[in-house]
């Protein structure tokens, strides 16, 4: 799936500085959280919360008519769930990187998938779980064939798609808007790579750019 993930045109128009670092990661071993991965969180739950990176997301919520405040992306949801929450050793490694870096990243169990992900805008009678509703029109929103995967960008990941101690193949979705830079986005997935290979040393992981220059 790696090469066929798209972002549209249309959401480059709303912000031209969005870049999305993709990673798959397969042959992953999961579980329970460990002493490992509860340190992990620990060590992200100390850092300060980087209000500059937070605040770009919510003026790209406002952008396309959400209300940040409502429905919060992901990192600023997460920074208000001090300390971190225990899911499993995946969730809680990309989470830590997450939050240390104050950066979107979503964590998707590829077995999960039908056919490749893509950002797009709604259309607004896209297929979605009924817990997450409807997309309104515009909205920006990750999708496969079957429907919505993540609503508001980054706010909600359907159930279908979640990491579980389960799964094997995953891919991961780590979002940047400015101020962050494109080299701070590579260093955050190096750093999330290494997680991963600590957790699975045969893990076979691999990363694309995609951003408004293709």
């Amino acid at each position: 799936m790696l090469d066929d993930i798209q972002v549209d045109d249309a959401v480059f128009a709303l912000r031209p500085d969005f870049a999305v670092l993709v990673m798959a990661a397969r042959d992953l071993r999961n579980g329970p959280t460990d002493e490992r991965s509860r340190a992990w969180l620990a060590e992200a739950s100390a850092v300060p919360v980087q209000t500059d990176k937070i605040g770009a997301w919510k003026d790209a919520y406002r952008a396309f008519g959400a209300k940040p405040q409502r429905t919060r992306p992901s990192v600023d949801a997460l920074t208000r769930r001090m300390p971190l929450p225990e899911i499993n050793r995946v969730v809680d490694a990309y989470n830590s990187i997450s939050v240390k870096h104050a950066l979107p990243i979503g964590g998707e169990d590829l077995d999960r998938y039908s056919g490749p992900a893509r950002l797009v805008r709604a259309s607004g009678d896209e297929a979605s779980e009924e817990a997450l509703g409807t997309p309104d029109p515009g909205e920006v929103i990750w999708r496969d064939d079957l429907g919505v995967t993540c609503r508001r960008w980054n706010w909600r990941q359907v159930v279908r798609t979640r990491l579980t101690e389960e799964t094997t193949n995953a891919i991961f979705l780590l979002e940047r808007l400015e101020p962050m830079s494109l080299e701070d986005l590579k260093q955050a997935g190096e750093e999330l790579a290494d997680l991963l290979s600590e957790l699975s040393p045969q893990a076979r992981i691999a990363s694309r750019l995609v951003s408004g220059g293709k």
